[in-house]
């Protein structure tokens, strides 16, 4: 049986693309002040005890012809994409087509001596201590990247940062060669894996990890910075193309149907969410004293920001309390940790 049958699959008629936006709020409102209007702008959804409580887009999504920004609009999420490429592994792990305990080079041999001895487990987990691709990158070269691409550049480097599984170190190399696991174990190839297994039986239609030439992104947001006191289109970079690491396109709407399947079981058993939200290793960053499986863990707090050249974005859980808030924004600053942590605060209970 499906695990999507009759189980509340969400009031996915609130959030769809013809319920409207929230009312305006003048606290949430003043808080986004700096996004609305003629500006890169972001979209804010607040779901409490399963209820989207707040929904709306602010500013532009594309500068150039005015479209705005609305509960549909699907910005690149960047390192927020992690937590799908984990919860793909796990998957075929729930299948039986991997061991997230699995060594590395089992599936990707290429890789040199100094890989022997990692797992799947510590790439999850940022304890590998692969090489950044991106410091590898010819800067002379400007063309895209794709996950492929990273497992070229990490082979012939026969070093680490550490022996693995003895630190931490934030990977996105990690991330890269697991979409391409992903591609192996299924017989598939990520992008259409996630869109499978993940995106469609949990009503996420609109979501895609984002190639060009294969998938058009409906309703896309477009990436700029601000330079020299102008807004600029900054949407791709060379490593933009990866997958893996951050590849994926989605919007609030759709982010509230990945956020209720995280409450049971109609995508993953219950065993392996609570590895994915559960400390494999401690690290040195503000706020995230542990890391599990593509989320941060914070005390009740369950996060993940994502940075690129355009888009800064954020979700954060507090599953105990039935609260999520994710900020998305198409624009290079600031980076919204701080203020889903201020929205957030209007939906919890003082702290006694």
């Amino acid at each position: 049986m499906s695990r999507l049958a009759p189980l509340c699959l969400f009031a996915f008629s609130t959030v769809a693309g013809a319920a409207p936006p929230a009312a305006p709020d003048a606290g949430i409102d003043g808080l986004m002040q700096r996004y609305d209007g003629r500006v890169p702008g972001a979209a804010v959804l607040v779901l409490k005890d399963g209820q989207p409580v707040f929904r709306r887009g602010y500013g532009l999504a594309v500068l150039e012809d005015g479209t705005p920004v609305s509960p549909a609009t699907n910005f690149r999420l960047a390192s927020v994409s992690k937590q799908f490429t984990a919860a793909a592994i796990l998957l075929l792990a729930e299948d039986g087509a991997l061991s997230i305990d699995d060594p590395l080079k089992k599936w990707l041999p290429e890789l040199p001596a100094v890989a022997d001895a990692m797992t799947l487990r510590q790439l999850l987990s940022h304890s590998s201590g692969l090489l950044d691709y991106e410091d590898l990158m010819d800067p002379a070269d400007t063309r895209q990247v794709h996950d492929i691409d990273v497992l070229h550049l990490l082979q012939k480097e026969n070093r680490t940062y550490f022996a693995p599984g003895s630190s931490y170190r934030y990977s996105n190399s990690g991330y890269a060669l697991l979409a391409l696991v992903v591609g192996k174990a299924s017989g598939s190839d990520f992008a259409s894996f996630l869109r499978q297994r993940i995106f469609l039986p949990l009503g996420m239609t609109a979501t895609f990890a984002h190639q060009d030439g294969v998938d058009e992104v409906p309703e896309r947001a477009y990436g700029y910075s601000q330079i020299g006191g102008h807004w600029q289109r900054t949407d791709q970079s060379t490593t933009s193309a990866v997958l893996g690491d951050g590849g994926i396109y989605s919007s609030i709407d759709d982010l509230a149907k990945w956020d209720a399947a995280l409450y049971d079981e109609r995508l993953l058993r219950r065993a392996s969410l609570q590895q994915a939200f559960s400390a494999a290793t401690a690290t040195p960053e503000p706020d995230v004293p542990h890391y599990g499986f593509g989320w941060r863990i914070n005390g009740d707090a369950l996060w993940h920001s994502g940075e690129s050249i355009g888009f800064r974005n954020v979700i954060v859980r507090y599953p105990k309390q039935k609260l999520t808030v994710v900020v998305l924004s198409n624009r290079n600053d600031p980076e919204p940790y701080a203020l889903a942590l201020q929205i957030a605060r209007r939906w919890q209970a003082p702290q006694r």
